[in-house]
């Protein structure tokens, strides 16, 4: 009911000193003459080509998009993103995650000098008025406890896991047995504490894996107008150290204290093995990359950071 709030998707690319509205291949009418007639070109040359099976995303990528389109945004967001060279990603993972391109709509997008912004899943959601997305999980979880009493027990710290027997074992000496297991836990310390760790140890060591910095900043007054209705954004860009950032205080009034005096955004900075990130830096940087890229006028707007 109105426990919900219900919200347009504005998301947007900042690119070359302005906000290109998402999806970017779907908007490239919003480049200079230049980019826009080189990146169109591209993606109709792609379109025309036969290509295998790709090997990799940076060629699924290329064979999709053309590499001059590629070369503009993708490329350098999805390394900002996943942290690692597009060669050694696969691409069963997509879904419908990524707008392909439909040319002849691109065409006439161009031709109309027309945003097209309505493509995916998610171009209308809703957000709780209280309590960000935890208050979801928080009243589930309490119609679970209502409706099974004493079956959920937070707070305990798996310390062994029996496969082999279904059995888990608790820090505080308790024991489950179960029929099924579903684990929110990293596969490497999962499988780090069953009796699969020496069948599995090398293929563990193999692993790749990326994380997330959620760097949240408070700020004091209201947002610029040229954040006006904006949900998120997306950074392909060096000049700043984070790969999107949410309007976060605009998702409900109640993500900050006072909406009438302060706002808030959410920045999110990804670290690999192969891009390591100083955490004790990060706040600091990502602050720098928000006055870099015009979301806010100075350090001096910020109340905090978190």
């Amino acid at each position: 009911g109105d426990a919900w709030l219900h919200h347009e998707r504005e998301s947007w690319v900042w690119i070359k000193n302005r906000f290109v509205p998402y999806p970017f291949q779907n908007n490239i009418h919003r480049l200079d003459p230049p980019d826009r007639d080189r990146a169109l070109a591209g993606i109709e040359r792609a379109a025309a080509s036969t290509h295998g099976q790709p090997l990799n995303f940076r060629e699924w990528i290329a064979a999709t998009f053309g590499e001059d389109l590629a070369d503009i945004f993708f490329y350098p967001y999805n390394r900002k993103v996943w942290g690692y060279p597009l060669d050694m990603l696969g691409v069963s993972w997509m879904g419908e995650r990524v707008a392909v391109p439909d040319i002849e709509r691109l065409r006439r997008n161009v031709r109309e000098n027309r945003d097209d912004v309505s493509w995916g899943p998610n171009n209308r959601f809703r957000f709780p008025l209280h309590g960000g997305t935890g208050v979801v999980w928080r009243t589930l979880a309490a119609r679970l406890a209502d409706k099974h009493p004493g079956r959920l027990r937070m707070g305990r710290r798996l310390v062994r896991l029996d496969a082999a027997s279904r059995t888990a074992r608790f820090a505080d000496g308790a024991a489950v047995v179960y029929e099924r297991l579903l684990s929110t836990l990293p596969l490497d310390a999962l499988v780090g504490l069953s009796d699969l760790a020496p069948a599995l140890g090398p293929v563990l060591r193999d692993l790749r894996y990326s994380s997330t910095h959620v760097i949240g900043v408070g700020l004091h007054g209201r947002p610029g107008p040229h954040l006006e209705k904006k949900c998120w954004m997306y950074f392909p860009e060096d000049d700043c150290p984070f790969y999107r950032v949410t309007v976060f205080s605009h998702y409900s009034p109640n993500n900050v204290p006072d909406a009438a005096r302060y706002w808030s955004l959410m920045a999110e900075v990804s670290e690999s093995k192969v891009k390591p990130v100083d955490a004790r830096c990060i706040a600091a940087a990502t602050v720098a990359g928000l006055v870099s890229t015009g979301l806010i006028t100075g350090a001096d707007a910020v109340h905090h950071t978190w």
